[in-house]
């Protein structure tokens, strides 16, 4: 039971720290009742989504019988209805799934995060730094490279290897100023082979980005993929 609180409350979290990160909407005039209901309900849907995405980062489900017995659990549970089953005698399948599903999912992501990083490192211009991140220019700029300890502004966006982007300082219309000793490894090593107006994409392996720790929507031991634009360089 204590197991599928843990996982239960992760999950809330993630949405939470999600959530937290949106921006607030912008003030408008008040909407009609007919405006307001739509609205609401692409609200809903919008929270539904995300919450099965979520759900389908953790759990493996074979067909659309799987999702209809999930989807049906959850709508007899979130409108009081009684539960169609013994709950604590599933109680023990549940956990060995998520023990399974887990694993699956590890292993899968570990595999195609290899071939990514095999196949990225075979493209022409790419650069193998000593701590296994890689580097491609895009566009080549002028001045002084910044070491370990400069202070650097650059616009950036962040995916994972399937495309899902995690974060994006174009989308929030704003630099990102930070001391190069102050982020992940990949981008202290990285940066340094970038000079102002130059751009480059960073593929960094997990354990020089956040290892086995979650981060928002990153899934742990996560390879991240970076399209960065070194702004200018304070030494």
């Amino acid at each position: 039971m204590k197991k599928i609180l843990f996982l239960m409350c992760a999950f809330s979290f993630c949405l939470s720290v999600a959530a937290q990160e949106m921006e607030p909407a912008p003030t408008e005039p008040a909407a009609s009742a007919e405006q307001t209901a739509a609205e609401r309900a692409k609200m809903l849907y919008s929270l539904g989504f995300l919450l099965g995405d979520n759900l389908k980062r953790q759990l493996i489900l074979d067909n659309e019988d799987d999702y209809k017995a999930l989807s049906q659990g959850m709508r007899d549970s979130l409108l009081g209805k009684p539960a169609q089953t013994d709950l604590d005698a599933y109680k023990p399948q549940i956990i060995e799934k998520y023990r399974q599903d887990a694993q699956c999912i590890n292993e899968k992501r570990e595999t195609e995060q290899k071939e990514y990083l095999e196949n990225f490192a075979k493209e022409k211009g790419v650069k193998v730094l000593d701590n296994g991140a890689l580097i491609k220019l895009s566009k080549k700029g002028k001045g002084n490279t910044p070491n370990a300890s400069s202070k650097v502004t650059v616009h950036y966006e962040g995916k994972l290897i399937d495309g899902t982007k995690f974060d994006s300082s174009y989308d929030r219309g704003e630099t990102f100023t930070t001391a190069l000793n102050g982020v992940i490894p990949c981008w202290t090593k990285a940066l340094q082979q970038m000079r102002p107006a130059s751009k480059a994409t960073i593929v960094c392996p997990a354990d020089t980005a956040y290892g086995n720790r979650p981060a928002g929507i990153i899934p742990p031991n996560s390879a991240l993929v970076f399209e960065v634009e070194l702004i200018s360089v304070d030494n």
